[in-house]
């Protein structure tokens, strides 16, 4: 393997499972980054780090970054139920600016260790319509970190890369399949118990159930 650093944003889900697949078998030394920031399914930082070790990480990192002093998310506010029917505009489910959060946080520890390449699991096709998810906003944020570092300035470009931005989940759950990804240790939805089990109705459960079905793919997924 290379020893050629990248930072891994690794949820604990299926999507950054499968992009922490893609940088591995690029042959990336990859430095996985997981964010507790108050999420209801906090479940999945536990997904997270199965996931990192069955991979083979070089490392894994989990900063708390508590979002729920601000709120105004179901997934970080308790007041606000997460929806289970599929509605129109921006889900309840979208937490303000998390994505700039993480990929700043990711940007941050990049510098420290010389890494020019971050990974991020977004995808722009089979998702809940997130703004932070858009193909022009990622080019946007790695123009912007190209400029606001250190290593930027002094001609060490940043690559963010987003291997799955354009792939359906089921065509995602495929590739994670072809890399080995034991799928079922990730945590996908925004209500999960404990225990890891899922609800079967909120957006995240609807999509993952159906790329399962559609990849033709037993659905290896604990429902509660």
């Amino acid at each position: 393997m290379s020893d050629r650093a990248a930072v891994v944003l690794l949820s604990g889900g299926l999507d950054s499972a499968v992009t922490l697949a893609v940088a591995r078998s690029e042959g990336f030394a990859c430095h996985c980054l997981s964010i507790d920031y108050g999420q209801r399914h906090r479940i999945e930082i536990d997904a997270a780090g199965k996931v990192a070790k069955a991979l083979g990480a070089t490392q894994h990192k989990v900063v708390r970054f508590d979002l729920r002093v601000f709120g105004a998310s179901a997934l970080t506010d308790p007041a606000i139920d997460v929806p289970e029917a599929p509605g129109e505009g921006i889900p309840a489910t979208y937490v303000p600016a998390r994505n700039t959060i993480f990929l700043s946080l990711a940007l941050a520890w990049g510098e420290v260790l010389g890494a020019s390449d971050i990974f991020i699991g977004a995808n722009a096709v089979d998702y809940s319509g997130y703004p932070d998810c858009r193909p022009e906003y990622l080019h946007a944020f790695e123009a912007m970190a190209n400029l606001a570092t250190k290593a930027g300035v002094e001609g060490k470009r940043l690559t963010l890369h987003r291997p799955l931005i354009y792939l359906t989940k089921a065509e995602i759950i495929r590739r994670g399949a072809n890399l080995d990804v034991n799928l079922a240790d990730t945590v996908s939805c925004y209500q999960a118990t404990a225990e890891g089990l899922a609800c079967g109705r909120c957006d995240a459960c609807r999509l993952r159930r159906a790329g399962f079905e559609r990849a033709r793919i037993s659905d290896p997924t604990r429902y509660a």
